[in-house]
């Protein structure tokens, strides 16, 4: 038995991997499938994309932060946060789609993740004028939250449940 086998005993087919997925319909769309395809010819990692997801959240919540000197930051920081989910989108679908999914794969889809939704809230609420910024850090440890209970869910063998007013579609 190879060592990855003992540490991963069960190994991922392309099915469970599609069920446990979120349904989105921009990964279907033309311009996705072109970008990931691009990402994927250029040998661009799955995981070097998840890495660059923190990049962009934390250019987004460093203007953020200093939006109150430059109300332009404001805007910049809302383009920054598009380019960290783009990051999102595109780790999976070079991952799945483009067949480079690996072991340490579902946790640099998810930890990244985590850090950048933090940082990003944190830093909208930092921006705002006088105890808003609380409202930054509620809404971080509310999304943590989230992301747990999914994970949670999933360790004890429950479907995934994409569902609520806030899902992705």
């Amino acid at each position: 038995m190879a060592e990855e086998d003992k540490v991963f005993p069960e190994k991922d087919t392309m099915e469970k991997r599609e069920a446990r997925r979120r349904p989105i319909r921009s990964r279907n769309s033309g311009w996705a499938r072109v970008c990931a395809s691009f990402l994927a010819m250029r040998g661009i990692a799955p995981n070097t994309i998840s890495l660059f997801s923190m990049i962009f959240a934390s250019l987004g919540g460093l203007c953020f932060v200093f939006s109150s000197e430059c109300s332009w930051l404001w805007l910049a920081g809302a383009l920054l946060a598009q380019g960290r989910l783009l990051c999102n989108l595109f780790d999976g679908m070079v991952a799945v789609e483009g067949g480079r999914a690996s072991s340490l794969g579902e946790l640099y889809n998810d930890l990244p993740d985590r850090v950048s939704d933090s940082v990003i809230l944190i830093c909208f609420g930092w921006g705002l004028p006088g105890w808003w910024g609380l409202l930054g850090w509620a809404a971080a440890l509310c999304a943590a939250l989230t992301a747990y209970v999914r994970v949670l869910g999933a360790s004890c063998g429950l479907p995934p449940c994409f569902v609520g007013p806030m899902a992705k579609r």
